[in-house]
């Protein structure tokens, strides 16, 4: 057998975890299909990109960000030169890496990419995370074949749905099995209904102060709280102390979501494109406060699970202890009903979207993924759909 050449993927996106985690997800799906391949991510000087990708061992180039102002401003009129310098950095780095097909997962970085790989003929890949897509992947979609979306809802010209590249810790979760030690692991009990918090990395202030004002509820109603605050933002009482209940811990932050949805009955969140796919993806019934800010994308992306019975949402200004003690508690008292939104949830899991992208790079490189690697080819899977 032939073997193939080497093979060089940049893959660019960064800004939020949002970008990250799918682009370091699809970055060892493709190393697991094509071991010998070279890969580069591509992000932007100031982005969470530059501790997280170096961090999974995955070497990083930066352009300078470019935000695309909305308004009439000077920040507009300076917009063609900027965009000029950032487009030359991309180009530089293409050539350096003698780039044979271009990733884009979002994020200020991947419009200059798309632009050098498009005046270079180097295919581009482009994955669109969230329900509504953002600019740049809607100017990658227009140069590009090969365009994934994580919801079938997403409205991008000729793209397959395939779903959120994630880590394997989380796609290959068994809750059932793995219930019992990350309770354990959490500092929680093993038979009490358990409900996980959070508000990401960031925490979210709104669902802190809801959930500190319900705590006792909860704990008299026999409810164990995992209220993940986010970093340096830990609740307190009236007099300043951390805040104490019966049931309830609270932790800024903890290394693993996946230990959170193996050890909840019920999480508690917001919608961000990720946390909603990985719960579908392990199959758990979700309460989604999708954030009030931007551009509505949130509440579009639980949607889906939420029309199917798999989850419930609320606005931000709606949810508080009152909306707590009336929804969440009957919710964790009837184990039956969970159940079937766990069922729900699953109907709407994909879990090998790693691998389905890994594939469409290949197929757009124009390479050959070998044997035994596991890949989904997306242009056969009769689980991808073509969006128009």
């Amino acid at each position: 057998m032939k073997t193939p050449p080497p093979l060089s993927v940049v893959l660019a996106g960064g800004g939020t975890a949002g970008h990250i985690s799918p682009l370091l997800a699809i970055a060892n799906a493709v190393k697991e299909a094509r071991p010998d391949a070279a890969l580069l991510a591509v992000g932007t000087p100031g982005g969470m990109e530059t501790r997280l990708v170096p961090a999974a061992g995955l070497d990083l180039a930066t352009v300078d960000r470019v935000p695309f102002p909305r308004k009439p401003s000077k920040a507009l009129l300076q917009l063609p030169g900027k965009l000029a310098g950032a487009v030359r950095q991309a180009g530089v780095i293409l050539d350096d890496a003698r780039a044979d097909v271009l990733v884009g997962v979002g994020g200020y970085v991947c419009t200059p990419l798309y632009l050098a790989a498009w005046r270079r003929k180097i295919p581009i890949v482009v994955h669109e995370a969230n329900t509504r897509p953002g600019l740049a992947n809607r100017v990658g979609a227009r140069l590009s074949r090969h365009v994934a979306v994580a919801f079938a809802a997403t409205r991008l010209r000729g793209a397959r749905h395939v779903g959120m590249p994630m880590r394997r810790e989380i796609s290959g979760l068994d809750r059932a099995g793995a219930r019992a030690a990350a309770r354990s692991a959490l500092g929680l009990e093993q038979d009490k209904p358990t409900l996980i918090v959070t508000g990401g990395s960031s925490g979210a202030q709104s669902i802190n102060r809801a959930i500190a004002a319900a705590a006792d509820a909860l704990g008299a109603a026999g409810i164990q709280t995992l209220h993940i605050t986010g970093r340096d933002k830990a609740v307190h009482d009236a007099r300043g102390r951390l805040l104490e209940a019966p049931g309830y811990r609270q932790v800024e932050y903890i290394d693993g979501m996946e230990l959170a949805y193996a050890a909840a009955d019920l999480l508690l969140a917001r919608a961000g494109a990720a946390t909603v796919c990985e719960v579908a993806a392990v199959g758990l019934p979700a309460v989604f406060v999708p954030l009030p800010i931007g551009n509505g994308e949130q509440a579009l992306n639980a949607a889906g699970l939420v029309d199917a019975g798999a989850a419930l949402l609320v606005d931000d200004a709606a949810f508080d202890a009152a909306w707590i003690t009336g929804t969440i508690l009957p919710l964790l008292g009837d184990p039956a009903r969970l159940d079937r939104m766990a069922h729900a949830a699953e109907q709407f899991g994909i879990r090998d979207a790693d691998r389905r992208m890994a594939a469409l790079v290949l197929e757009a490189a124009g390479a050959d993924a070998g044997t035994g690697t596991g890949a989904t080819d997306p242009t056969t899977d009769p689980t991808t759909q073509d969006k128009q």
